[in-house]
């Protein structure tokens, strides 16, 4: 089930005003999917980005979650494809024989513990890894951050699915 599209309380504390944002840019990329064949999930249609793919954007969204707000915030080890030194480059973004309901759940469940993260700490917090210059920023800015990557890629998303179906939608 495609979580609701819903933007935050015009007057809100920024808490709810940040992680309102950031969970309507996620429920779009949800509903950007939605109705795909496997077979177009996984359909590259930019001819230079092969891995530009439904599934490979949702794989890499899921991904960058888990590094800003585990790896980085928390200081927890860097594991996940993109840390692999001696791996593909964007390889977070390689999906290929992953279906896309498994890809959407890890999505949605990697969203609900950086939402957790989010609740149970001061936005004036910084993270906590040692290894990772980015790790210096704060939860706010990490938050911010989050809100304008996810949003960058829904739109990719938005162009992705017109390419390859025509369908078109208002968020």
């Amino acid at each position: 089930m495609t979580p609701p599209r819903s933007r935050p309380p015009l007057v809100a504390d920024e808490r709810t005003q940040l992680v309102g944002w950031l969970d309507m840019q996620r429920a779009i990329v949800h509903y950007k999917c939605e109705g795909l064949s496997e077979q177009d999930a996984h359909r590259p249609v930019l001819p230079d980005s092969p891995l530009m793919t439904m599934a490979g954007v949702v794989s890499h969204l899921r991904w960058v979650e888990h590094c800003w707000f585990e790896v980085l915030f928390l200081g927890r080890p860097a594991t996940g494809p993109q840390f692999d030194e001696d791996g593909p480059e964007d390889a977070d973004m390689m999906a290929d024989g992953v279906p896309l309901a498994r890809l959407l759940e890890e999505y949605e469940r990697q969203c609900a513990v950086s939402n957790e993260i989010v609740a149970a700490h001061s936005m004036d917090d910084v993270g906590k890894h040692p290894d990772f210059r980015s790790a210096q920023a704060s939860l706010r800015w990490m938050l911010i951050h989050m809100v304008e990557e996810t949003g960058r890629h829904a739109g990719h998303l938005d162009v992705i699915r017109e390419l390859i179906d025509g369908e078109r939608g208002y968020y």
